[in-house]
């Protein structure tokens, strides 16, 4: 049979247990959805390896007995598993190693069932002290690992964040050291005299001023953040206030409404039934006038304050971009300046090529770009056209994204808005037909008997 790819028609499934026995499964596959499994039994299949199992994070009991596992390394992966109580390995070729228990009892420490038989607290001493070297390096590998993943998952967050800022990698040389990365004849000109400290010098520079944009994005995202936090509260707490009204509008006219009815239920003279039937209706009417006003209400206030915080969101934005385009041009004057400055090096170095007059050694790859001034200018000419290219299209990116970004929650918000009132709308018709409908089924019949 094929590895497991789904629920066989035997598996005794609830959520919590499920029994795969008996299915001549060869690899364990399709768990993956099952995040609330306590009890699994593959007993009695063609499993040689303990694996896929990663998703199973409540799982108690596994009983992987009658099967072909026999590499000890498989109780290792178990480690993961912390709620894990009780496994059974019994008639695998893993089970009849000399070492199977104890080193079972080592490795999984607060395992209390092995092979449906409670541990012993002498069996785990025993077992702990046979393995304690191994299980120290084992603990000190994992905890490596944990503290790797940590960072990992610090480093993603914080990333996500300066995404939200439209500032990523903004706070080092990244943009910098990009525009070298394509850069064939600027990494060839590094090696010109001089060249190399004017460079460091340029990166400095380039690097404050990137960093200096990753600061003001980061001021600027919170900004961003408590006008929007700002905006949800005040269109929350008029929901609120509203809805309040609304409520205490329907309970007054419910107090009155099974009044009505028995009333008019009691009421013998069709004459005066009549009369009472149209009081009731105008009052159903008038209480749909009343939701309907507040609604309206609601409508116009929520219009005012969605207006204002567009206007200002849209500014918040507007200046975040001006200001960033502003830096940005700072970085193309340093880049024009470094330009300028390695074009004159690299003209002088020419110079004293012809007159025979230079004393330093250059590589044959920088040396061939001195054939003449042509060479040399269009040479420097295409590095300083990759730079600002680089530095435009980050640019481009920050500004682009940060007005899509702008216009999305904009038009996000006003379609929140609409698809709130059609609901409440709804709401409305469909109280209002509701308590109509009942009144409608008073039968005069009914009503005299």
């Amino acid at each position: 049979m094929p590895p497991l790819e789904g629920l066989p028609a035997s598996g005794c499934l609830n959520g919590r247990l499920l029994d795969l026995s008996f299915n001549n499964i060869e690899a364990i596959e399709g768990l993956d959805t099952l995040v609330n499994l306590e009890d699994l039994s593959l007993f009695n299949n063609r499993i040689t390896k303990i694996d896929s199992l990663d998703a199973l994070v409540k799982l108690q009991v596994l009983s992987l007995g009658n099967n072909q596992i026999g590499n000890m390394m498989n109780i290792i992966y178990l480690r993961r598993f912390k709620d894990l109580r009780s496994l059974s390995l019994s008639g695998n070729p893993i089970a009849e190693s000399e070492d199977y228990k104890m080193f079972i009892c080592a490795y999984l420490p607060d395992l209390v069932y092995l092979d449906f038989r409670r541990i012993d607290d002498h069996m785990k001493e025993l077992a702990e002290s046979k393995h304690q070297y191994s299980i120290d390096e084992l603990k000190h590998r994992e905890n490596l690992i944990q503290a790797r993943l940590d960072d990992e998952l610090a480093w993603q967050v914080e990333l996500e964040k300066h995404k939200a800022a439209f500032v990523e990698h903004l706070n080092g040389s990244f943009l910098f050291d990009s525009m070298y990365t394509e850069d064939v004849e600027g990494n060839k000109l590094a090696y010109l005299p001089g060249v190399g400290e004017l460079l460091q010098g340029y990166k400095d520079k380039f690097v404050i001023i990137c960093l200096n944009i990753f600061e003001y994005g980061l001021k600027q995202q919170e900004k961003r953040k408590l006008e929007l936090d700002t905006f949800n509260e005040c269109v929350k707490e008029a929901i609120q206030e509203n809805q309040e009204q609304g409520k205490h509008r329907i309970a007054e006219f419910e107090e009155k409404h099974l009044l009505s009815l028995n009333a008019i239920r009691e009421e013998s003279d069709l004459t005066n039934i009549e009369v009472r039937i149209v009081e009731y209706g105008e009052d159903i009417t008038e209480l749909f006038n009343v939701l309907m006003t507040l609604e309206m209400q609601l409508v116009e206030q929520l219009e005012e304050t969605i207006n204002m915080f567009e206007r200002n969101i849209m500014d918040l934005v507007a200046l975040f971009i001006e200001n960033v385009q502003s830096l940005m041009a700072q970085c193309r004057d340093l880049e024009n300046h470094h330009h300028e400055k390695l074009l004159e090096i690299s003209i002088n170095t020419l110079e004293k090529i012809l007159k025979g007059e230079l004393d330093e050694d250059l590589p044959d790859n920088l040396r061939a770009l001195f054939v003449d001034k042509d060479t040399i200018v269009n040479a420097v000419g295409a590095s300083h056209d990759i730079h600002l290219l680089k530095i435009d299209n980050r640019e481009d990116e920050l500004v682009t994204r940060t007005n899509s970004w702008c216009a999305h929650l904009v038009d996000t918000i006003h379609k929140n808005e609409i698809m709130r009132n059609r609901r409440r709308v709804k709401e409305i018709n469909q109280y209002i037909d509701h308590i109509q409908n009942e009144l409608d089924n008073l039968e005069c019949g009914d009503v005299i008997d």
